[in-house]
Formats: C-alpha cells, structure tokens, sequence
C-alpha cells in the first residue's frame, strides 16, 4: 500500500474570545488540516496549528511545503516505511509542525490499513488521560472563577496558569489566588513563554515557594544560557523545556546541558514517531515529560490522547486537552468529551481524527 496523494487544506474557525500569553495571541485556528491518501484509498487526518511565533510556521508556509516539498517525495512510498519517510521528512529544516502532521496522517492510514487503534500500535498503556485546562491572561478573581466553572463542569482539577507579565505581581497575585481559592487538592504549575529574564523568574519562584506549584514551563528564553542554567539549578521545583525542546535533538541539548530538567512533548510538532523517540530518551534519562497543548482543535486534541495514553511515562501527569473549548466550532466528526476530568481514547482502527466534511467546505479558506 503506497503513498498517492497528500492534500494541506486551509481553514478558519473563531475562537469565543482571543487568548493571550507571553509569546503571542490568538483569535482564531488558522490551522491546516493534512489529508493523506493511499493508492489502496483509505485516507489519514491530521491538524496543523501555525504558530509563527514559536516554529515560524503560518498558513501559507505550512500548506507550501507540504504540497510543493512533501507531497512530490512521498508519493509512492510504501505506508509500511515509515523510517523512510521520516527520512525524506527530516531532508527540509524546520517546518515541525509540517513534518508533524504528515507523520500523524501516516499513523492513521497505518492503524486503518492493520484495522487497529494507533494508541495500541503504539503501545497501548491506558485508555484514558487526565486533563489540564490553561489558563490566559485575566485579572486573578476572573481566573479563579473560570477555572472553578472547569471543575465543577468538566472535573478537571489541573490548570496551567499562563504568566511571563510585567509587573510580577499580576502573575504572583494570580497563582495565590488560584491556590487559595481551589485549594491544596489542586494541581497548578505556570508557563512563561520566555516573558521573563531568568533572574525574575528567579523572583517569581521565590514569592511563590509556599503554593505547592508543581513546575514552571519556559520561564525566560533559552538562549539566555548562563542565567537559565543559574535558575534550573536552583528552583525549588522543575523547570519545563517546551518552545525550546521542538524536537528530539534539541530537547537532548537542554536537558544535557542544563536548561530544564522536564520536557513538554506535543505532537502537533514532532508527530508520534518522533515524540515517542523523545519520550524513551526522557524515560531513559530519569526525566519526567508531560502532553502539551498547542490551543489545539478536538482534531489535534484527539492526536494528543492516542499518543500520551500509549505510555505509561506519558500517562503519569495531566495532559493539556481542553483549549478546544476556546474555539466557537470545531471539524471533528464525533465531538470529544471531558468526564471526570479525563477524555477517553476513541475507539476503533486509526488515530480516530475523522472530520465532518460540510464543516470543511464551511471552513475551509482555499476555495
């Protein structure tokens, strides 16, 4: 069974209300959705958010390289063959969550041909994850309230809190504020998207040592060495590579060299075979990861449950699932659903990311 086509749509959906962080904002999922076929005509999904801010990636450039650059090298390689696609892949620099989603496409025609689950292809570990909400900028008393209306609708009771402001306070205030107003059973941790220098996350650790925080993602950017490995060294709890970690080479270098000591893995940028290449080194290594979320569709989200319920490395922390809420409608042929807390891995062969065709003519932005 071999390659025959690969198409890069376009496409545009609102969210309900834009949502800020430190790197960048966003008002709506200008993603592309990547559709793989074989010569044998079964079809792979997967979804591509472009975030420019972080990979460098847009719309327009993910939809080129896909179709002008993939698309003409892949076409007639056997489905089977994946380390050869990774090959070809791996030929362009950059482009990760491209290379991403053509690898997710490939699993999915892979599970369908064998008429298995992926997450079992993979390893098949738990059928469910628990999930972590994230939280944007919004004065404290605002987050606090969001994130109760989370738990008591969804169960969720782990929230990553954005932060990286000026001044510190706004961030300190809303992280004691969370605290004490979910209390102690809460599992709340903070992501700075490189807003600070490594000595006022320094500061920020210190204000915040009596909250229980779990870990701090990206606290200041990476390339500040010295001061980054100062702060990791010193933090009374982990420190998360994540922007800086995009794939298995450089998520090695800073755990090597001391830039962070817990990795985020995400699949909308390194796929399943190159996060799971991660995710062994991580285990090997004594290093703890965690599923990330790239404000990801309910058809991203489901790529994130297949591949962290695979592993039981992946499986131990919350997985962050639910920034689909965020969006105003969504492609996913069966919606997801959070019970409990947790989102169950859907059943049957693939990765299960099949979409509903009239909300793709609706959305989609090349027609």
């Amino acid at each position: 069974m071999k390659i025959a086509a690969i198409e890069a749509i376009p496409y545009s959906i609102p969210y309900r209300h834009p949502l800020h962080f430190a790197s960048g904002s966003v008002h709506e999922a200008d993603h592309v959705l990547v559709r793989l076929r074989t010569d044998d005509g079964v079809v792979g999904l997967a979804d591509t958010p472009p975030r420019p801010y972080t990979y460098g990636e847009t719309q327009k450039s993910i939809v080129a390289v896909v179709q002008d650059v993939f698309a003409p090298q892949l076409i007639g390689v056997d489905i089977f063959d994946r380390e050869k696609v990774q090959e070809i892949l791996y030929r362009t620099i950059h482009n990760q969550t491209a290379k991403g989603a053509v690898d997710i496409a490939l699993w999915d025609v892979i599970g369908k041909a064998l008429g298995q689950p992926v997450t079992k292809l993979l390893g098949g570990y738990t059928d469910s994850l628990r999930v972590s909400h994230m939280l944007g900028f919004k004065p404290a008393r605002e987050l606090l309230a969001l994130a109760l209306e989370f738990r008591e609708t969804y169960g969720i009771n782990t929230f990553k809190l954005k932060t990286g402001r000026r001044p510190l306070h706004l961030d300190i205030e809303a992280a004691r504020v969370l605290r004490e107003g979910l209390g102690e059973d809460a599992e709340l941790y903070m992501d700075a998207n490189r807003g600070w220098s490594a000595n006022e996350a320094a500061e920020v650790l210190r204000r915040t040592a009596d909250l229980g925080l779990q870990f701090l993602e990206e606290p200041d950017d990476a390339r500040e060495v010295l001061g980054r490995r100062r702060l990791v060294a010193n933090a009374p709890m982990p420190i998360a590579a994540d922007e800086s970690a995009p794939n298995l080479g450089e998520a090695a270098k800073e755990i090597l060299n001391g830039g962070a000591n817990l990795l985020a893995v995400k699949t909308a940028r390194s796929g399943f075979t190159e996060a799971a290449k991660i995710v062994g080194m991580a285990e090997g290594m004594g290093i703890d990861v965690y599923i990330g979320n790239q404000i990801d569709t309910q058809v991203g989200t489901v790529a994130s449950v297949v591949f962290g319920a695979a592993f039981a490395h992946t499986a131990k922390r919350a997985a962050e699932l639910s920034n689909y809420l965020d969006m105003t409608d969504d492609l996913l042929a069966e919606p997801l659903q959070i019970i409990d807390g947790r989102i169950r891995v859907p059943e049957g062969p693939g990765v299960g990311t099949g979409v509903n065709e009239e909300k793709l003519e609706r959305y989609r932005s090349d027609r």
